[in-house]
């Protein structure tokens, strides 16, 4: 690794120690602190695939061999596999004594594995939006998610919501219970929840992830932090409960397919593209190419495109509608969707539209 290699890749710990570990890990912000300083661990992400965030994918890939190898000392300094945790301040020998024992395998998940969160929690402001699609446009809608991972975010209708501790409805049978806190200058108030119609379920990803494998299992469990419990149980809820036969998943690059799987989505039904922090694996011509894809598309039906990470960290809904463009900024988001600040109202999206 040269000297510029080693500095970017040191630079991206940093960065991820700061940007979202602070307050969220302090388990991952020592280790990316230290693993920014230490050559040798560095070099091993020359293994990881272009585009893939190195830290995420290096701590998942130790996180997953930790679980599985509860006995060694460092599983002493995880949460998800000790109840009462070392401090985390003293973590890193012991860090590096477990890559020397399993440096294969941690090597073989680097360059095997991608990182593909399927964060179920974000459900919490994609919920909202799908509700306000549904009630302005009164069609069925179809939702069509890039960078689906196991499709857990294509049953945003079926699990249960609360809002700044108000749940939406307090009768749902459903195990998987999002609880979101809501930061807005108007006040934000869902009536009761909304039934959402859902026709067409339909995601695509590079790598389907396969929820009847127990390693596929296994890997989405270790990319959750070892921190997040709460993050954790939510994922072992909506993977016991969805029903995947109501979801089609395609495996394949969701920017050079989706005029292909726009065709595959019946015209009495409202497009709703989405993706949520997946275009930030996305090169700036990919990023540029899909929103190009949607524009075309808009030229031909009316579709809603919800998404962030490509001109900013924002959550955008863009409305295209008779081929006209309307874009809105909709919210500032936390990375795992516990909380949320809305920037602009739905509302202003539909003013003096109509869809009949």
């Amino acid at each position: 690794m040269d000297d510029i290699q080693y500095t970017e890749q040191s630079n991206r710990f940093i960065r991820f120690a700061d940007n979202e570990c602070v307050g969220s890990s302090r388990l991952y912000e020592v280790l990316a602190r230290e693993v920014a300083q230490h050559e040798w661990l560095l070099s091993l992400c020359e293994d990881i695939p272009k585009g893939q965030p190195a830290p995420n994918l290096l701590f998942a890939s130790v996180h997953e061999l930790v679980i599985q190898h509860s006995a060694d000392e460092l599983a002493t300094y995880y949460p998800s596999v000790t109840i009462y945790p070392k401090q985390a301040e003293d973590v890193f020998p012991s860090f590096l004594a477990f890559f020397h024992t399993y440096e294969s395998g941690i090597r073989h998940r680097l360059r095997t594995r991608r990182v593909q969160t399927n964060e179920v929690q974000r459900c919490a402001y994609l919920y909202p939006i799908f509700s306000k699609i549904q009630q302005q446009t009164k069609q069925s809608l179809a939702l069509l998610e890039i960078g689906t991972s196991a499709g857990l975010q294509l049953f945003v209708d079926q699990y249960a919501y609360e809002y700044n501790g108000v749940p939406i409805d307090p009768i749902s049978i459903s195990s998987v219970n999002i609880s979101a806190t809501v930061e807005s200058n108007e006040s934000f108030h869902l009536e009761a929840k909304t039934l959402l119609d859902i026709g067409t379920r339909l995601g695509v990803d590079l790598n389907i992830v396969d929820l009847t494998d127990e390693a596929e299992r296994s890997w989405l469990n270790a990319l959750i932090w070892p921190e997040h419990e709460t993050r954790r149980q939510l994922l072992q809820a909506a993977m016991n409960e969805v029903n995947l036969n109501k979801v089609t998943l395609i495996e394949g690059d969701g920017v050079t397919m989706l005029q292909e799987l726009v065709s595959r989505v019946p015209e009495a039904e409202m497009l709703c593209i989405f993706h949520t922090h997946v275009a930030n694996q996305m090169s700036r011509p990919v990023k540029e190419e899909l929103l190009r894809q949607v524009e075309r598309i808009g030229q031909t039906r009316d579709v809603f495109h919800i998404y962030n990470n490509i001109q900013d960290r924002f959550l955008h809904v863009d409305l295209y509608q008779d081929g006209q463009l309307t874009a809105l900024t909709y919210a500032e988001t936390e990375g795992h969707g516990r909380q949320f600040q809305i920037m602009t109202p739905l509302d202003s999206l539909f003013h003096q539209k109509s869809f009949e």
